[in-house]
């Protein structure tokens, strides 16, 4: 039996990492929302899963994989501007650290994932942008995703930024 490929965009990451990218992918589109890895959003920062559902809601996956990166990072809040829910996603040994008030447990989703699938323990609250970010965030999201295709059937145009 084979393993399954480590997409290219967690190429640089822990295994554990593309895993969890992984299983909530087979989550969401289980529930109809389609992803993408590795976005870049507006304001620097890179979102590690960004998805969008069938009524073009935007969702931000945060990935953690040890507890130093989770503790560790401080950007976090900057992609909350940039979709209408933001989730956690982490291995399941991750999952008691988000309780803290500093993960924002009211609003942030909490999703536990591994290789083969995901659950969602805890919902994100939804918190619509405004409809002029929405648009431009959509667009922007429909654009990245057809460059990459596209640079799958020519490489040489490749993704750009």
């Amino acid at each position: 039996m084979s393993s399954a490929p480590i997409p290219d965009c967690f190429v640089d990451q822990p295994p554990v990492a593309a895993e969890v990218a992984r299983g909530v992918t087979r989550l969401f589109c289980r529930r109809d929302w389609f992803a993408m890895c590795e976005v870049p959003l507006p304001n620097g920062r890179r979102a590690d899963l960004m998805a969008i559902d069938s009524k073009g809601q935007l969702a931000i996956v945060e990935i953690k994989v040890s507890k130093a990166d989770l503790v560790g990072d401080a950007k976090w809040r900057d992609y909350l501007d940039y979709c209408d829910r933001f989730f956690w996603a982490v291995p399941e040994h991750l999952c008691a650290i988000l309780e803290s008030e500093h993960f924002l447990p009211g609003e942030a989703g909490l999703l536990v994932a591994d290789r083969y699938d995901a659950v969602i323990l805890r919902e994100a609250m939804d918190r619509p942008l405004a409809p002029a970010r929405r648009k431009a965030e959509t667009l922007r999201f429909a654009r990245r995703a057809a460059r990459r295709l596209s640079a799958q059937i020519d490489p040489t145009l490749g993704e750009g930024s």
